[in-house]
Protein backbone atom coordinates (compact mmCIF):
# COMPACT_ATOMS: atom_id res chain seq x y z
CA UNK A 1 0.00 0.00 0.00
CA UNK A 2 1.30 3.19 -0.86
CA UNK A 3 0.25 6.99 0.70
CA UNK A 4 1.30 10.19 -0.83
CA UNK A 5 0.84 13.46 1.02
CA UNK A 6 1.59 16.20 -1.20
CA UNK A 7 1.06 20.36 -1.16
CA UNK A 8 1.46 19.84 2.78
CA UNK A 9 3.61 21.99 5.27
CA UNK A 10 6.26 19.37 7.04
CA UNK A 11 8.01 19.85 10.32
CA UNK A 12 10.48 16.70 10.06
CA UNK A 13 11.99 16.88 13.42
CA UNK A 14 15.54 15.81 11.91
CA UNK A 15 18.62 16.07 13.67
CA UNK A 16 18.47 19.42 11.09
CA UNK A 17 15.43 20.28 12.00
CA UNK A 18 14.35 20.44 8.58
CA UNK A 19 11.04 22.48 7.79
CA UNK A 20 9.45 22.17 4.22
CA UNK A 21 6.46 25.06 3.95
CA UNK A 22 4.72 22.76 0.78
CA UNK A 23 6.08 19.17 0.32
CA UNK A 24 5.57 15.88 0.11
CA UNK A 25 6.06 12.51 2.11
CA UNK A 26 5.49 9.16 0.27
CA UNK A 27 5.44 6.10 2.29
CA UNK A 28 5.22 2.70 1.03
CA UNK A 29 3.58 0.30 3.40
CA UNK A 30 5.09 0.50 6.75
CA UNK A 31 7.76 2.94 6.09
CA UNK A 32 9.03 6.48 5.05
CA UNK A 33 10.31 6.11 1.52
CA UNK A 34 10.89 9.84 0.27
CA UNK A 35 10.40 13.21 2.10
CA UNK A 36 10.79 16.71 0.19
CA UNK A 37 9.64 19.68 -1.80
CA UNK A 38 7.02 20.22 -3.70
CA UNK A 39 4.47 18.05 -5.34
CA UNK A 40 5.85 14.43 -5.50
CA UNK A 41 6.19 12.68 -8.81
CA UNK A 42 3.37 12.31 -11.20
CA UNK A 43 3.23 9.03 -11.80
CA UNK A 44 3.72 7.97 -8.00
CA UNK A 45 0.65 5.56 -7.52
CA UNK A 46 -0.99 5.13 -4.86
CA UNK A 47 -3.68 7.43 -2.43
CA UNK A 48 -2.94 11.14 -2.78
CA UNK A 49 -3.33 12.75 0.15
CA UNK A 50 -4.03 17.03 -0.91
CA UNK A 51 -2.28 18.32 2.22
CA UNK A 52 -2.87 21.92 1.98
CA UNK A 53 -3.54 23.78 4.91
CA UNK A 54 -2.35 21.23 7.06
CA UNK A 55 0.81 20.72 9.01
CA UNK A 56 2.29 17.19 8.82
CA UNK A 57 4.62 15.98 11.94
CA UNK A 58 5.57 12.78 13.37
CA UNK A 59 2.93 11.17 15.39
CA UNK A 60 3.01 12.05 18.95
CA UNK A 61 4.92 9.74 21.91
CA UNK A 62 3.39 9.68 24.96
CA UNK A 63 5.94 8.81 27.59
CA UNK A 64 3.92 8.13 30.75
CA UNK A 65 0.50 7.10 31.15
CA UNK A 66 -1.80 5.35 33.49
CA UNK A 67 -4.51 4.15 31.02
CA UNK A 68 -6.89 2.42 33.66
CA UNK A 69 -7.51 5.84 35.46
CA UNK A 70 -9.69 6.69 32.59
CA UNK A 71 -12.55 4.81 34.76
CA UNK A 72 -11.99 7.20 37.78
CA UNK A 73 -11.83 10.70 36.34
CA UNK A 74 -12.97 13.79 37.87
CA UNK A 75 -12.34 12.31 41.31
CA UNK A 76 -9.94 13.55 44.64
CA UNK A 77 -10.01 16.78 42.48
CA UNK A 78 -8.53 18.70 45.38
CA UNK A 79 -5.44 16.74 46.81
CA UNK A 80 -2.50 16.76 46.98
CA UNK A 81 -0.20 13.44 45.16
CA UNK A 82 -0.31 11.62 48.58
CA UNK A 83 -3.73 12.93 49.50
CA UNK A 84 -5.04 11.60 45.93
CA UNK A 85 -3.57 7.98 46.36
CA UNK A 86 -5.01 7.25 49.25
CA UNK A 87 -8.63 8.38 48.29
CA UNK A 88 -8.36 6.47 45.05
CA UNK A 89 -5.89 3.08 46.06
CA UNK A 90 -9.03 1.06 47.46
CA UNK A 91 -11.57 1.72 44.39
CA UNK A 92 -8.57 0.92 41.69
CA UNK A 93 -8.19 -1.85 44.41
CA UNK A 94 -11.83 -3.31 42.58
CA UNK A 95 -9.83 -3.22 39.11
CA UNK A 96 -10.85 -6.36 36.98
CA UNK A 97 -9.68 -6.99 33.22
CA UNK A 98 -12.53 -5.68 32.17
CA UNK A 99 -12.52 -2.44 33.25
CA UNK A 100 -9.13 -2.06 32.44
CA UNK A 101 -10.06 -2.96 29.13
CA UNK A 102 -12.52 -0.54 28.62
CA UNK A 103 -10.17 2.51 30.35
CA UNK A 104 -7.68 1.69 28.37
CA UNK A 105 -9.90 1.55 25.31
CA UNK A 106 -11.12 4.98 25.68
CA UNK A 107 -7.46 6.48 26.65
CA UNK A 108 -5.81 5.07 23.51
CA UNK A 109 -8.60 6.63 21.43
CA UNK A 110 -8.37 10.04 22.88
CA UNK A 111 -4.62 9.78 22.69
CA UNK A 112 -5.07 9.03 18.67
CA UNK A 113 -7.63 11.87 18.55
CA UNK A 114 -4.78 14.15 19.55
CA UNK A 115 -2.27 13.08 17.15
CA UNK A 116 -0.60 10.66 19.73
CA UNK A 117 0.74 6.85 17.95
CA UNK A 118 3.14 5.53 20.71
CA UNK A 119 1.68 4.99 24.19
CA UNK A 120 4.13 4.24 27.27
CA UNK A 121 1.40 3.25 30.00
CA UNK A 122 2.59 2.15 33.41
CA UNK A 123 0.46 -0.07 34.95
CA UNK A 124 0.98 -1.06 38.43
CA UNK A 125 -2.08 -2.50 39.99
CA UNK A 126 -2.49 -6.08 40.05
CA UNK A 127 -5.90 -6.53 42.39
CA UNK A 128 -6.01 -10.73 43.06
CA UNK A 129 -8.48 -12.51 40.93
CA UNK A 130 -8.36 -9.36 38.39
CA UNK A 131 -7.69 -11.33 35.12
CA UNK A 132 -5.13 -10.42 33.17
CA UNK A 133 -4.32 -7.07 33.23
CA UNK A 134 -1.50 -6.96 30.59
CA UNK A 135 -3.53 -8.59 27.94
CA UNK A 136 -6.18 -6.40 28.30
CA UNK A 137 -4.19 -3.45 27.82
CA UNK A 138 -2.25 -5.31 24.51
CA UNK A 139 -6.13 -6.02 23.50
CA UNK A 140 -7.40 -2.53 23.96
CA UNK A 141 -3.99 -0.91 21.75
CA UNK A 142 -4.99 -3.61 18.61
CA UNK A 143 -8.73 -2.04 19.02
CA UNK A 144 -7.19 1.43 18.32
CA UNK A 145 -4.49 0.76 16.20
CA UNK A 146 -2.23 2.22 18.02
CA UNK A 147 1.91 1.48 19.37
CA UNK A 148 1.78 0.93 23.15
CA UNK A 149 4.90 0.34 25.66
CA UNK A 150 3.83 -1.68 28.71
CA UNK A 151 5.10 -1.25 31.74
CA UNK A 152 4.55 -3.97 33.63
CA UNK A 153 4.42 -1.82 37.22
CA UNK A 154 4.88 -3.28 40.72
CA UNK A 155 4.32 -2.72 44.05
CA UNK A 156 5.21 -4.26 47.32
CA UNK A 157 5.19 -2.54 50.37
CA UNK A 158 2.27 -1.76 51.37
CA UNK A 159 0.48 0.30 54.48
CA UNK A 160 1.92 -2.24 57.29
CA UNK A 161 5.30 -1.68 56.04
CA UNK A 162 5.31 2.13 55.76
CA UNK A 163 3.78 2.29 52.09
CA UNK A 164 0.95 4.32 50.92
CA UNK A 165 -0.97 1.23 48.81
CA UNK A 166 -3.64 -1.17 50.92
CA UNK A 167 -1.90 -4.13 51.62
CA UNK A 168 -4.34 -6.24 49.58
CA UNK A 169 -3.15 -4.23 46.88
CA UNK A 170 0.53 -5.24 46.97
CA UNK A 171 2.12 -8.17 45.33
CA UNK A 172 4.60 -10.45 46.96
CA UNK A 173 7.82 -8.98 45.81
CA UNK A 174 9.32 -12.36 43.69
CA UNK A 175 5.73 -12.83 42.34
CA UNK A 176 6.10 -8.77 41.06
CA UNK A 177 9.05 -10.27 39.61
CA UNK A 178 7.94 -12.98 38.00
CA UNK A 179 4.76 -11.63 36.93
CA UNK A 180 6.99 -9.25 35.02
CA UNK A 181 9.27 -11.53 33.41
CA UNK A 182 6.20 -13.04 32.35
CA UNK A 183 5.32 -10.61 30.80
CA UNK A 184 8.06 -9.63 29.00
CA UNK A 185 8.37 -13.69 27.75
CA UNK A 186 4.53 -13.10 26.24
CA UNK A 187 4.19 -10.03 24.54
CA UNK A 188 7.53 -7.89 24.11
CA UNK A 189 8.09 -7.84 20.41
CA UNK A 190 12.01 -7.08 19.73
CA UNK A 191 11.51 -6.13 16.06
CA UNK A 192 11.59 -2.61 14.75
CA UNK A 193 8.73 -2.61 13.63
CA UNK A 194 6.87 -3.86 16.94
CA UNK A 195 3.31 -2.68 17.75
CA UNK A 196 4.14 -3.88 21.55
CA UNK A 197 6.40 -3.83 23.59
CA UNK A 198 7.17 -4.43 27.60
CA UNK A 199 9.59 -2.40 30.29
CA UNK A 200 9.82 -3.26 33.63
CA UNK A 201 8.54 -0.62 35.87
CA UNK A 202 8.42 -0.71 40.27
CA UNK A 203 5.87 2.00 40.76
CA UNK A 204 7.84 4.51 42.85
CA UNK A 205 10.38 4.51 46.28
CA UNK A 206 7.86 4.98 48.57
CA UNK A 207 5.55 1.93 47.41
CA UNK A 208 8.00 -0.45 46.80
CA UNK A 209 10.55 -2.27 48.40
CA UNK A 210 14.51 -1.76 47.61
CA UNK A 211 14.92 -5.61 46.65
CA UNK A 212 11.80 -5.11 44.05
CA UNK A 213 13.80 -1.80 42.90
CA UNK A 214 17.28 -3.77 42.52
CA UNK A 215 15.66 -6.71 40.94
CA UNK A 216 13.64 -5.37 37.86
CA UNK A 217 16.82 -3.30 37.12
CA UNK A 218 18.89 -6.99 36.91
CA UNK A 219 15.76 -8.65 35.36
CA UNK A 220 15.05 -5.73 32.92
CA UNK A 221 19.02 -5.81 31.62
CA UNK A 222 18.94 -10.00 31.99
CA UNK A 223 15.87 -9.76 29.47
CA UNK A 224 17.17 -6.55 27.50
CA UNK A 225 13.86 -4.31 28.15
CA UNK A 226 14.13 -0.76 29.76
CA UNK A 227 12.73 0.73 32.92
CA UNK A 228 11.15 3.09 34.02
CA UNK A 229 9.42 4.50 37.53
CA UNK A 230 8.26 7.86 38.98
CA UNK A 231 10.75 9.78 39.98
CA UNK A 232 11.64 13.21 42.07
CA UNK A 233 7.63 14.12 41.84
CA UNK A 234 6.85 15.75 45.03
CA UNK A 235 8.67 17.76 48.03
CA UNK A 236 6.37 14.83 50.37
CA UNK A 237 8.32 12.04 48.27
CA UNK A 238 11.45 13.79 48.85
CA UNK A 239 11.05 14.05 52.82
CA UNK A 240 9.98 10.67 53.14
CA UNK A 241 13.02 9.44 51.62
CA UNK A 242 15.10 11.46 53.29
CA UNK A 243 14.02 10.46 56.61
CA UNK A 244 13.43 6.83 55.46
CA UNK A 245 16.85 6.25 53.30
CA UNK A 246 19.20 9.35 54.17
CA UNK A 247 19.31 10.62 50.65
CA UNK A 248 16.78 12.03 47.45
CA UNK A 249 14.95 10.46 45.62
CA UNK A 250 17.89 10.96 42.46
CA UNK A 251 20.51 9.48 45.27
CA UNK A 252 18.79 6.76 45.78
CA UNK A 253 18.29 5.65 42.36
CA UNK A 254 21.63 6.28 41.27
CA UNK A 255 21.82 3.67 44.33
CA UNK A 256 20.25 1.30 43.08
CA UNK A 257 21.55 1.29 39.70
CA UNK A 258 18.57 3.22 38.52
CA UNK A 259 20.71 5.73 35.79
CA UNK A 260 20.81 4.57 32.89
CA UNK A 261 20.69 5.28 28.80
CA UNK A 262 17.96 1.99 29.39
CA UNK A 263 16.26 4.58 31.94
CA UNK A 264 13.23 7.19 31.74
CA UNK A 265 11.69 8.68 34.94
CA UNK A 266 8.24 9.87 35.51
CA UNK A 267 8.02 13.52 36.65
CA UNK A 268 11.17 14.56 37.85
CA UNK A 269 10.16 17.72 39.36
CA UNK A 270 12.42 18.22 42.67
CA UNK A 271 16.05 18.06 41.81
CA UNK A 272 19.33 19.13 42.62
CA UNK A 273 21.50 20.43 39.97
CA UNK A 274 24.09 17.46 40.54
CA UNK A 275 20.80 15.32 39.86
CA UNK A 276 20.12 16.99 36.46
CA UNK A 277 23.76 16.71 35.62
CA UNK A 278 23.99 13.03 37.12
CA UNK A 279 20.74 12.26 34.55
CA UNK A 280 22.50 14.39 31.52
CA UNK A 281 25.88 12.10 32.03
CA UNK A 282 24.11 8.71 31.96
CA UNK A 283 21.41 9.18 29.22
CA UNK A 284 18.71 8.90 31.98
CA UNK A 285 15.42 9.87 30.26
CA UNK A 286 12.74 12.28 31.77
CA UNK A 287 8.98 12.04 31.19
CA UNK A 288 7.66 15.23 31.64
CA UNK A 289 4.03 15.85 32.40
CA UNK A 290 3.21 19.46 32.51
CA UNK A 291 -1.12 19.18 32.96
CA UNK A 292 -0.86 16.44 35.73
CA UNK A 293 2.14 17.80 37.64
CA UNK A 294 -0.33 21.21 37.56
CA UNK A 295 -3.73 19.42 38.17
CA UNK A 296 -1.66 17.58 41.47
CA UNK A 297 0.40 20.62 42.21
CA UNK A 298 3.40 18.64 42.49
CA UNK A 299 5.61 21.85 41.07
CA UNK A 300 7.32 22.92 37.77
CA UNK A 301 9.62 20.22 36.16
CA UNK A 302 13.39 22.18 35.49
CA UNK A 303 13.40 21.37 32.16
CA UNK A 304 15.44 24.11 30.72
CA UNK A 305 18.10 23.01 33.03
CA UNK A 306 17.39 19.35 31.96
CA UNK A 307 17.69 19.57 28.17
CA UNK A 308 20.58 21.83 29.06
CA UNK A 309 22.37 19.02 30.45
CA UNK A 310 21.70 16.23 27.66
CA UNK A 311 18.72 14.53 29.15
CA UNK A 312 16.44 12.89 26.81
CA UNK A 313 12.92 14.93 27.89
CA UNK A 314 9.54 13.46 26.26
CA UNK A 315 6.29 14.31 27.23
CA UNK A 316 3.69 12.42 29.10
CA UNK A 317 -0.38 12.94 29.39
CA UNK A 318 -0.04 10.74 33.00
CA UNK A 319 -2.81 9.24 34.34
CA UNK A 320 -6.26 10.64 33.66
CA UNK A 321 -7.11 10.72 37.33
CA UNK A 322 -4.67 13.42 37.28
CA UNK A 323 -5.45 15.07 33.75
CA UNK A 324 -9.06 14.96 32.74
CA UNK A 325 -8.44 15.85 29.25
CA UNK A 326 -6.15 12.86 28.48
CA UNK A 327 -4.82 13.94 25.07
CA UNK A 328 -1.32 14.59 24.45
CA UNK A 329 -1.46 17.30 21.66
CA UNK A 330 -2.38 19.64 24.63
CA UNK A 331 0.84 19.13 26.46
CA UNK A 332 2.81 20.95 23.81
CA UNK A 333 1.01 23.64 25.07
CA UNK A 334 1.47 23.15 28.75
CA UNK A 335 5.11 22.45 28.39
CA UNK A 336 5.69 25.40 26.91
CA UNK A 337 3.99 27.51 29.19
CA UNK A 338 5.45 25.92 32.12
CA UNK A 339 9.27 26.34 30.94
CA UNK A 340 8.20 29.89 30.48
CA UNK A 341 6.79 30.57 33.95
CA UNK A 342 9.86 29.48 35.61
CA UNK A 343 12.66 30.84 33.28
CA UNK A 344 11.10 33.18 31.11
CA UNK A 345 10.29 32.94 27.33
CA UNK A 346 13.51 31.24 26.46
CA UNK A 347 12.39 28.68 28.87
CA UNK A 348 11.73 26.54 25.44
CA UNK A 349 11.05 27.84 22.40
CA UNK A 350 8.11 25.57 20.37
CA UNK A 351 10.23 23.44 17.91
CA UNK A 352 11.64 22.55 21.16
CA UNK A 353 8.43 21.64 22.57
CA UNK A 354 7.47 19.66 19.37
CA UNK A 355 11.04 17.99 19.79
CA UNK A 356 10.03 16.78 23.31
CA UNK A 357 6.74 15.10 21.98
CA UNK A 358 8.27 13.33 18.82
CA UNK A 359 11.98 12.71 19.10
CA UNK A 360 12.36 13.51 22.87
CA UNK A 361 9.88 10.62 23.24
CA UNK A 362 11.49 8.53 20.93
CA UNK A 363 14.69 8.41 22.58
CA UNK A 364 13.24 7.82 26.33
CA UNK A 365 11.60 4.98 24.72
CA UNK A 366 14.85 3.73 22.69
CA UNK A 367 12.96 4.39 19.39
CA UNK A 368 14.92 6.78 17.71
CA UNK A 369 16.11 4.84 14.85
CA UNK A 370 12.29 3.92 14.19
CA UNK A 371 10.16 6.48 15.19
CA UNK A 372 9.82 10.32 16.18
CA UNK A 373 10.79 12.15 13.01
CA UNK A 374 9.62 11.91 9.17
CA UNK A 375 12.82 10.78 7.42
CA UNK A 376 12.79 7.44 4.91
CA UNK A 377 13.47 4.29 6.35
CA UNK A 378 11.56 5.61 9.48
CA UNK A 379 8.06 3.71 10.40
CA UNK A 380 5.31 5.95 8.84
CA UNK A 381 3.76 6.94 12.37
CA UNK A 382 2.74 10.76 11.09
CA UNK A 383 -0.23 12.90 12.31
CA UNK A 384 -1.64 15.52 9.50
CA UNK A 385 -2.86 18.41 11.57
CA UNK A 386 -5.84 20.77 9.51
CA UNK A 387 -5.17 24.14 10.62
CA UNK A 388 -8.11 25.88 8.54
CA UNK A 389 -10.68 27.77 10.01
CA UNK A 390 -10.99 31.02 12.43
CA UNK A 391 -8.35 28.86 14.99
CA UNK A 392 -5.47 29.46 12.50
CA UNK A 393 -6.47 32.10 10.17
CA UNK A 394 -3.40 34.24 9.58
CA UNK A 395 -0.84 32.17 11.43
CA UNK A 396 1.55 31.95 8.95
CA UNK A 397 3.99 29.48 10.92
CA UNK A 398 2.16 26.18 11.19
CA UNK A 399 4.86 24.62 14.22
CA UNK A 400 3.17 27.98 15.91
CA UNK A 401 -0.51 27.47 15.68
CA UNK A 402 0.36 23.78 16.67
CA UNK A 403 1.77 24.55 20.12
CA UNK A 404 0.73 27.50 20.78
CA UNK A 405 -3.02 27.79 19.82
CA UNK A 406 -5.46 25.10 20.81
CA UNK A 407 -5.12 21.64 19.45
CA UNK A 408 -6.25 21.21 15.84
CA UNK A 409 -8.10 18.31 14.80
CA UNK A 410 -6.03 15.15 12.84
CA UNK A 411 -6.96 15.15 9.33
CA UNK A 412 -5.06 12.03 9.07
CA UNK A 413 -3.13 10.20 11.54
CA UNK A 414 -0.67 7.02 10.23
CA UNK A 415 0.56 4.26 12.34
CA UNK A 416 3.43 2.31 10.42
CA UNK A 417 0.90 3.75 7.15
CA UNK A 418 -1.98 2.29 8.69
CA UNK A 419 -4.92 4.88 9.05
CA UNK A 420 -6.02 4.95 12.41
CA UNK A 421 -8.02 8.76 12.54
CA UNK A 422 -9.45 10.26 9.42
CA UNK A 423 -11.17 13.62 10.04
CA UNK A 424 -11.03 13.37 13.57
CA UNK A 425 -12.70 10.02 13.74
CA UNK A 426 -11.34 6.61 14.53
CA UNK A 427 -11.27 4.42 11.76
CA UNK A 428 -10.68 1.07 13.73
CA UNK A 429 -13.37 1.38 16.45
CA UNK A 430 -16.22 3.62 17.42
CA UNK A 431 -16.33 7.00 19.67
CA UNK A 432 -19.58 6.10 20.78
CA UNK A 433 -19.78 2.70 21.57
CA UNK A 434 -16.42 3.13 24.23
CA UNK A 435 -17.78 6.00 25.58
CA UNK A 436 -20.95 3.93 26.78
CA UNK A 437 -18.38 1.04 27.74
CA UNK A 438 -16.34 3.24 29.82
CA UNK A 439 -19.28 4.62 31.52
CA UNK A 440 -20.49 1.12 32.26
CA UNK A 441 -16.89 0.04 33.73
CA UNK A 442 -16.66 3.19 35.65
CA UNK A 443 -19.81 2.63 37.75
CA UNK A 444 -18.97 -0.58 37.90
CA UNK A 445 -15.37 0.46 39.45
CA UNK A 446 -17.41 2.79 41.77
CA UNK A 447 -20.16 1.26 42.74
CA UNK A 448 -18.43 -2.29 43.82
CA UNK A 449 -17.77 -2.98 47.45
Amino acid sequence: MRTVIENAAIATVDAAGTEIHSGHVVVDNEVIVAVGEGSAPAGEAGERIDGRGKLVTPGLINTHHHLYQWATRGLAADHTLFEWLVELYPIWGRLDAGITHAAATAGLARLALTGCTTIADHHYVFPRDAGDQVEALVAANDRIGTRIHVVRGSMDRGESQGGLPPDNLVEDTEAALLGTEQAIDRFHDRSANARVQIAAGPCSPFSVSERLMTGAAELARRKGVRLHTHLAETIDEEQQCLAEVGCTPAEYADKLGWLGDDVWLAHTIHLAPDAIRRMGATRTGSAHCPTSNGRIGAGIAPVRDLLDAGVPVGLGADGAASNESGGLGEELHEALLQARQRGGPRGLTTREALWMGTMGGARCLGREGEIGSIEPGKLADLAIWDLGGLRYAGITDPVAALVLGSVPPIHRLLVGGRTVVSNAELQNADEDSIARELTVASAKLRETR
